[in-house]
């Protein structure tokens, strides 16, 4: 997704959105399909299953743009908010029934019959959104090239699209702000949840229910933000909203690694105020580019804003494991903590940001 997510913004605008989306489905089903086939065989091994999550990326890679880019095809500006925290409050709900149906069905079925289901949910949803009423307007076919001469024109022609993305959101001086500002959380972000089960494990001496516990959760936090958003639309200033839940999540991450060993329950009601935290961010961070993003360049900015934030991720896995061996995992949440109540008060600073709230 690093590496692909800016062209496959490109795409996204060259194609039918929705096209796009079931042809991302059902490749997505397609390439579950080789892992079923190796676990009947019994000869599923770890690489052919880290290979299998890399090309699955692919899909995804599309997919993810393709979506966002369609809701505002769809939806009023006025709206974009409430459907925001719509889809997180799906997506949270989903976490928590998925890992409920898998508790269940791997003991009783297998791994086989839970790829199997993946493979039927995503052919389930290209047909949903074959069926449904989606219109999505027909970009403007580009003709194959037949010649070396040509073709070197066309991948021309494909690389400026592609710059025209990192230009049209440039254009927005608040937006491009919050692109980096986007980058630098979700590097602080990415390491919480690898280091969720060490702090459980390694602070509180606790047990892996007790670890499941503490994701519940926070799965919990984001449904009640989500739903809330869903209803009221949130908070009127985007802007505002997404640097308050920076500070809330800071301070929660901050007083976490603050809390003592025999304060399990203060954790578990810390992990629920991260919960809280995330939606308030990343819903109306998506309303903010949505309302104003020209939807001709939708794909490419969201593309690019997806490629930027999954190269956040590697660099604060990375880091976050250095400084864990190093110092601890309580002390790494107070310093993660402490580094993104200060990026809140950057986030306010920034005048170009302070703007489009």
């Amino acid at each position: 997704m690093a590496l692909l997510g800016a062209f496959a913004g490109t795409i996204v605008d060259r194609t039918s959105i929705k096209r796009l989306m079931i042809g991302a489905d059902l490749f997505i089903a397609a390439v579950s399909l080789t892992l079923v086939f190796g676990s009947l065989r019994g000869d599923l091994s770890v690489t052919a299953v880290a290979a299998v999550l890399f090309v699955r990326a692919l899909g995804s890679t599309l997919h993810t743009p393709a979506f966002n880019a369609l809701t505002p095809l769809m939806a009023p500006p006025e709206a974009l908010g409430k459907l925001a925290g719509m889809l997180q409050f799906m997506q949270s709900g989903s976490y928590i029934i998925g890992n409920a149906i898998a508790a269940v069905i791997y003991p009783a079925f297998g791994l086989t019959f839970m790829i199997a289901l993946d493979v039927a949910g995503a052919v389930l949803a290209s047909i949903a959104v074959a069926v449904s009423g989606i219109k999505t307007p027909v970009p403007e076919r580009h003709a194959l090239e037949e010649n070396a001469e040509a073709s070197r024109r066309a991948v021309r022609a494909f690389l400026s699209e592609t710059a025209d993305g990192y230009r049209e959101l440039k254009r927005h001086r608040g937006l491009f702000a919050m692109l980096w500002i986007g980058f630098a959380f979700s590097v602080l972000f990415s390491p919480i949840s690898a280091l969720f089960p060490l702090m459980v494990f390694d602070h509180f001496g606790g047990t892996t229910t007790q670890s499941a516990i503490a994701e519940i959760a926070f799965s919990v936090g984001m449904i009640a933000a989500s739903g809330w958003i869903g209803v009221t639309g949130g908070l009127r200033n985007h802007a505002l909203s997404c640097a308050l839940a920076i500070a809330l999540f800071g301070a929660a991450t901050l007083a976490s690694g603050l809390v003592p060993p025999s304060a399990l329950v203060v954790f578990l009601g810390l992990t629920f105020a991260m919960g809280l935290s995330s939606p308030l961010y990343s819903a109306p961070q998506m309303a903010l580019m949505q309302e104003r993003i020209d939807p001709e360049c939708m794909g490419r900015v969201f593309g690019l804003y997806g490629a930027v934030c999954s190269w956040a991720m590697p660099v604060g896995l990375v880091a976050s494991t250095l400084f864990a061996d190093a110092i601890g995992v309580s002390a790494c949440f107070v310093l993660i903590g402490a580094a993104m109540v200060i990026l809140a008060g950057i986030t306010w600073t920034i005048p170009s940001i302070r703007k489009i709230g």
